[in-house]
């Protein structure tokens, strides 16, 4: 026995883990709202590499709520249908056949899908839309388009969040897997709600730590497309000041990370879902990997 102990090859995944020490003691027991959209919903070892992050979430002792949509899915079908996608403001028109196709996509095959994802792992995902026990309440939205309210069809806006279903499966440690769709209390109708906004939602509903939403870029560019600078971290009150500025397809995420923050979640992030196991990157490593969201108050670096 000689008196230098043997350099092991695997101390770097002891270096790793201790590096996650603070931010497992940090989010233990605390619920995460993941937006589960782009790129990784329709990349098969994105899809599996995500579906690997939520579940060790789940087995380090944090409370993963996954919320999803599935636009690229619903433009298949109704393809599929004969059906035509129109869009204005940025939102797809819904009419009533639209939204029997946005329903059976979401509720019954993204949703679906991703929960065999996740049980592969064992027995911890259930599916729910925003439809049951009134999770989500939504009222028809009619966006104003140069100066005047349209008839966009069954887009829903919501009006309510009811946890207790969510709330109850969390309890049970499994993890909830949530579709954008919501029914009215006034006209009973079903309506499609935007994903970010829905996750959003729920967030602040459940008194989340944090809200995260997988894009397919980086985060929030600095001075885009001059530069590909991605902002690590800002403000409440600097997000407001960048919101007009911004493309339209990151105006709802940005929009639903600044409601989450403003009501309660501690922080709200957008990271890059073209990168696997970027979950695990963007909350248990110092450098993190996309673009958080805090409140005014909140000093210091990226905690």
């Amino acid at each position: 026995m000689t008196g230098t102990a043997r350099k092991h090859t695997a101390l770097p995944k002891a270096q790793i883990l201790i590096e996650a020490l603070p931010w497992l003691t940090r989010h233990h027991g605390k619920t995460v709202v993941i937006k589960f959209g782009g790129n990784a919903m329709v990349n098969e070892e994105l899809k599996a590499a995500f579906a690997q992050d939520v579940v060790f979430l789940r087995h380090a002792g944090i409370k993963p709520v996954v919320v999803h949509g599935g636009g690229p899915q619903i433009s298949a079908q109704l393809d599929k249908h004969g059906l035509v996608s129109e869009f204005k403001a940025g939102l797809r028109v819904t009419t009533p056949e639209a939204m029997d196709v946005v329903r059976m996509v979401l509720a019954g095959q993204v949703q679906r899908e991703l929960v065999g994802l996740l049980n592969q792992h064992g027995p911890l995902a259930v599916g729910l839309t925003g439809e049951d026990a009134h999770t989500i309440s939504a009222v028809q939205h009619k966006p104003e388009i140069d100066g005047e309210l349209v008839d966009i069809g069954r887009v829903g806006e919501i009006t309510a969040i009811d946890t207790g279903a969510i709330a109850a499966l969390l309890e049970d440690g499994r993890i909830p897997v949530v579709s954008s769709i919501a029914r009215s209390a006034d006209d009973g109708h079903i309506y499609n709600v935007n994903a970010d906004t829905a996750a959003a939602a729920l967030a602040a509903a459940l008194g989340a730590e944090t809200l995260m939403v997988l894009t397919d870029v980086e985060g929030l560019y600095a001075d885009w497309p001059n530069s590909d600078e991605v902002i690590s971290r800002l403000t409440v009150s600097e997000l407001e000041k960048l919101l007009p500025e911004l493309s339209s397809g990151m105006v709802p995420k940005m929009e639903g990370c600044l409601h989450a923050v403003r009501n309660g979640v501690r922080t709200a992030r957008v990271i890059d879902g073209r990168v696997q196991h970027s979950i695990l990157l963007e909350i248990f490593t110092d450098e993190g990997i996309g673009t958080m969201v805090v409140p005014d108050e909140q000093g210091g670096d990226r905690t």
